[in-house]
């Protein structure tokens, strides 16, 4: 039974759930298990406050995801299918665990974030500028 997501367990379940369908995807489960190598114990935590951040306002995140996702197209250039996979997931994966005003709010600004990301990392690789 979907519910509204209220807490920081919410979250942490969305955000495990999320990435247990990332690794396993084979469109873009390479990129986070082979190119950005990516260590679940430290990440899984920042991620649970990215989203707390997002959802409630907390405080709790501190970081650059978009010099991270700049880091990760230089290994491997990311492109629109990738972002698109990734948000799909990430939508399909609210809509299975949560319902109401914080999912839809959730999913908006995940959106949001996903298409300021590749606006700037494809418009900055088609120009042969990544930094």
């Amino acid at each position: 039974m979907r519910k509204e997501i209220e807490t920081r367990e919410d979250i942490e379940l969305l955000v495990n759930r999320f990435y247990e369908k990332v690794i396993q995807d084979g469109s873009i489960g390479f990129i986070f298990n082979d190119v950005a190598k990516v260590n679940w114990e430290k990440h899984l935590p920042i991620m649970y406050n990215f989203f707390e951040n997002l959802l409630f306002y907390t405080g709790s995140y501190v970081g650059n995801p978009m010099e991270l996702h700049r880091h990760i197209s230089r290994k491997l250039p990311l492109t629109n299918e990738h972002f698109q996979r990734w948000e799909t997931l990430f939508c399909q994966t609210v809509d299975e665990l949560f319902t109401g005003e914080k999912a839809e709010l959730a999913k908006q600004r995940a959106l949001s974030i996903s298409t300021v990301m590749k606006i700037k990392i494809l418009d900055a690789s088609a120009a042969g500028r990544i930094f």
